[in-house]
């Protein structure tokens, strides 16, 4: 099975993709899809649209993981991170994949087992789970292969 985890955001989206067969979990990808903060914000989440469309293809996945939105002290940004969930959710809708939502809690308390660990802390245990060389770049795609390692540890799976 694989899974596309989802950090979502509207200037830097990351993503990080994983295959789970029995009870190994591998790293195939991770990465961020990019909008230039020239465009407008419909244009923006055109582009997170096509290119997230384009990873669902290119991968094919068999469900979606995202972080689900958490307190944001700028109302701005909140909403704007919100349109961007939104974008993903359509997508992952149109291509009929399942879609599970975590909480940052639980992402961190999920990879560390503690739910208010920092992001050098998550970060340092993606890379360990995963087997990599190092630790993914940018925060946002390892924080992805960290919103796809729930799902992958979910009994359901």
């Amino acid at each position: 099975m694989k899974i596309i985890g989802i950090d979502p955001g509207y200037g830097i989206l990351g993503y990080g993709v994983l295959e789970k067969s029995g009870n190994k979990i591998s790293h195939i990808t991770h990465g961020v899809i990019t909008t230039d903060k020239e465009l407008s914000m419909y244009k923006r989440l055109q582009v997170i649209y096509e290119e997230f469309l384009r990873l669902l293809k290119e991968y094919s996945p068999d469900a979606c993981a995202i972080e689900s939105l958490f307190f944001y002290k700028n109302v701005k940004t909140a909403i704007r991170v919100g349109e961007a969930r939104g974008v993903i959710l359509l997508a992952t809708s149109q291509m009929d994949l399942p879609l599970y939502e975590f909480t940052p809690y639980q992402v961190k308390n999920n990879i560390t087992g503690y739910g208010h660990s920092d992001k050098k802390q998550v970060q340092k245990m993606v890379k360990m789970l995963l087997n990599l060389d190092k630790i993914p770049r940018p925060d946002d795609a390892a924080d992805a292969l960290a919103v796809a390692w729930c799902l992958a540890v979910e009994t359901r799976f």
